[in-house]
C-alpha cells in the first residue's frame, strides 16, 4: 500500500504534460480518498463518474453520514472543450480553447471542534500553448485554536521553503486577500495558501511547479487527518453546534459568491452536482447576530482578519 500519492506507479509512456498530471490527480484522489476514510473509520466515498458536454470528464466522490466527516468531496476532473469568448473575459483565458485537470477538495465535519477544510490544485492548458498550475489549501476553524493554527502555518511554511523561499509569505498573502468576505470584512478562516497561474516557463519548469503542487496536495492530506484525529473526540456543546450553522452560512456565501473554481465550473457548462459539492449540508443565517462580548465565539471572530502572522508564537496581528 503506497504511503504517498507519489509512490504509484507512473505509466511508462507520457508524451505530454497534460496527460501527466492527469494520471496524478487521478492517483492523488485515490490516496487521499483512502486517508479520509481510515480516519473517518465509518464513512465510506460514494463516486458518481460523469462525462463532460465538451469533452473529458470526472469522478465526483462524496462522504455522508461519517463519524468525523457530515458531508465531504473529493473531486476529480479532466475536462476540454472551447467557451465562449464572454466567459473567456471573464476569467482572463488568453484562448477560448482550454484543457483543465484537477482535484478540489471540501469537508465539513460534524463537530463544530473540527475545523472545516479546503483543497484544490488544478493544471491549466490553453489552446495557444500557455500552460499553468493553480491551488491552494486553507482552514475554516469554527473556534479557532491557536496552537493548531500556527501548526498548520509551520506544516505549509516548511513545504513552501523545499521549493521556493519566496512562496510561503507570498501565498499566504494572497490567501488571506483571496479567501476574505468584503461584505463581511473577515476572513473565511485562517487562512492557508492560494497561488494562480503559476505560468511553466515563466514562474518556473514544468517538473518544479509540478512537484510544488503535489507537496500541496499531500501536506493537505496530512495536516488535516492529524487535526481530524486530535479533535474529533472532544466534547461539545449544543449551543457551539447552532454557532457552527451559522459559521458554515459564511462558508456559503464566499463559495457562491466568490470562488474561482465554483464561477469557472459554471461559466464552461460543467456538472452542478459537483461543482455544488463544496456546500455545506445544513447553515443557518440570522439577522444581525452577534457574539456576546469575552465568548469564545467573539474571540474566534477576532483572528478572522488579514496579516496575522501565524508563525510568531503569540500571533501578531497586522
Amino acid at each position: 500500500m503506497p504511503t504517498s500519492p507519489s509512490d504509484f506507479p507512473a505509466a511508462a509512456t507520457q508524451p505530454r504534460h497534460r496527460d501527466t498530471v492527469e494520471q496524478w490527480m487521478r492517483q492523488f484522489q485515490d490516496w487521499l480518498c483512502r486517508q479520509l476514510e481510515a480516519a473517518d473509520g465509518l464513512g465510506r466515498f460514494q463516486e458518481d463518474a460523469w462525462l463532460h458536454h465538451s469533452g473529458g470528464g470526472g469522478r465526483s466522490r462524496v462522504l455522508t453520514g461519517g463519524r468525523v466527516i457530515e458531508k465531504g468531496g473529493v473531486n476529480f476532473s479532466a475536462v476540454e472543450g472551447t467557451m465562449s469568448e464572454q466567459a473567456a473575459r471573464v476569467l482572463l483565458m488568453p484562448d477560448p480553447g482550454y484543457f483543465a485537470t484537477g482535484v478540489s477538495v471540501v469537508q465539513h465535519p460534524r463537530s463544530p471542534l473540527v475545523p472545516i477544510s479546503h483543497m484544490n490544485v488544478r493544471y491549466f492548458e490553453a489552446a495557444n500553448g500557455e500552460a499553468w498550475f493553480g491551488g491552494g489549501l486553507d482552514l475554516t476553524p469554527i473556534y479557532v485554536d491557536v496552537a493548531q493554527a500556527r501548526w498548520f502555518h509551520e506544516q505549509t511554511a516548511e513545504v513552501c521553503a523545499q521549493h521556493d523561499a519566496t512562496y510561503y509569505p507570498r501565498f499566504k498573502q494572497w490567501a488571506d486577500e483571496y479567501f476574505f468576505l468584503p461584505h463581511r470584512q473577515e476572513t473565511r478562516g485562517i487562512g492557508g495558501l492560494f497561488f494562480d497561474r503559476l505560468a511553466v516557463g515563466k514562474d518556473g519548469s514544468f517538473d518544479e511547479l509540478f512537484a510544488f503542487v503535489r507537496a500541496v496536495g499531500e501536506i493537505y492530506g496530512r495536516t488535516y487527518i492529524t487535526l481530524m484525529r486530535q479533535n474529533a473526540a472532544l466534547p461539545y456543546t449544543e449551543a457551539q453546534k447552532q454557532w457552527q450553522l451559522v459559521r458554515r452560512g459564511r462558508y456559503a456565501e464566499f463559495n457562491l459568491a466568490f470562488d474561482r473554481g465554483t464561477r469557472f465550473g459554471l461559466e464552461t457548462g460543467g456538472r452542478t452536482e459537483s461543482i455544488l459539492m463544496s456546500l455545506p449540508p445544513q447553515c443557518e443565517w440570522h439577522y444581525n447576530l452577534q457574539p456576546q462580548p469575552g465568548s469564545p465565539e467573539a474571540a474566534t471572530q477576532q483572528w478572522l482578519q488579514k496579516g496575522i502572522d501565524w508563525l510568531s508564537d503569540p500571533p501578531v496581528t497586522a
